[in-house]
């Protein structure tokens, strides 16, 4: 078994970790957190999601978010743009201020795809193909987020095949890399690596990322396991934010903190401060009135 040597990670905190916030976070904040995770080495944060603030108000500074970030060298800035009405939004700024990578997302779960955003998987990525030929039109990079790929809470336990058929679909509408998410947090190491395998058949090992939710306490297992097929790129969240609002009880991405703590332990490096980083959870758990989600964080706090 060869481990990767490195492994480089999405913090998607400011977006994925913060859009299901009830209490509205101001622009500064979420700015202040982006700053403080490029500070800490991360080479990829998900920043913003340009949809309609009816459906995610938490989102609807967007572009104010975009315009004060300081865009460091090296780093990748990406923001959800789900239609074509979200990339237009995106690229109404100036260039400099346009996201590095868009994401995309569709569901491996039809019951699922339905509920979310009201289409079956097919329609879904019909959708998508229009903004994704736009992006790349335009030199910006299409990240597809495939989620429920182990589990559905409508469906239940999803089958291989359902997500080979979506990266099949991503792949053909030009996405030029797939995240597996474990969106609810319920997969366990083989499901997990069945789920990469079937993915695989579509993508090469750098165009797969791991997303995994820690509802029932498996993402670092889920890690690992993902690790040992080749996967070199993860998604995680500082402080562990976020949760899905369509999965009753679905908790948390895992923490970003607790998955560098494991790298780091095994020798793998990630180019990230592991303190500096558990500062930036602690901004912005203090800014949502809250004690972080991290046990990293919990364990090195209680010994400063």
């Amino acid at each position: 078994m060869k481990l990767p040597t490195r492994v480089q990670i999405v913090d998607v905190g400011p977006r994925d970790g913060l859009q299901n916030e009830k209490q509205p976070v101001p622009a500064e904040i979420k700015i202040g957190l982006v700053q403080r995770l490029q500070e800490a080495g991360l080479k990829e944060i998900e920043v913003t999601s340009f949809v309609s603030p009816k459906w995610v108000p938490q989102m609807a500074d967007n572009a104010e978010v975009m315009r004060g970030i300081r865009r460091l060298p090296g780093v990748r800035y990406s923001a959800l743009a789900p239609n074509m009405k979200g990339l237009e939004a995106a690229l109404a700024a100036p260039r400099e201020q346009w996201p590095d990578e868009i994401v995309v997302f569709g569901a491996a779960s039809e019951a699922f795809s339905q509920k979310n955003i009201n289409c079956s998987i097919a329609e879904s990525i019909e959708r998508f193909a229009p903004v994704a030929e736009a992006a790349r039109a335009r030199g910006i990079a299409v990240r597809g987020a495939m989620s429920c790929t182990v589990g559905c809470p409508y469906e239940g336990d999803i089958a291989p095949e359902k997500v080979g058929y979506l990266a099949k679909l991503m792949k053909d509408i030009g996405v030029q890399r797939v995240d597996v998410a474990d969106t609810i947090g319920v997969g366990t190491p083989l499901k997990v690596q069945r789920a990469i395998e079937a993915t695989l058949a579509h993508y090469g090992i750098d165009g797969i990322s791991g997303h995994f939710h820690d509802t029932y306490g498996q993402a670092i297992a889920n890690t690992l396991a993902a690790l040992e097929l080749g996967v070199w790129n993860f998604q995680s969240s500082v402080a562990g934010l976020g949760g899905c609002p369509y999965a009753k009880g679905a908790t948390g991405n895992v923490a970003t903190e607790d998955v560098v703590y494991m790298l780091h332990g095994m020798g793998i490096d990630t180019g990230i401060d592991l303190d500096k980083l558990i500062d930036a959870g602690v901004y912005i758990s203090d800014a949502l009135g809250r004690k972080t989600g991290s046990r990293v964080a919990t364990a090195v706090l209680n010994k400063r």
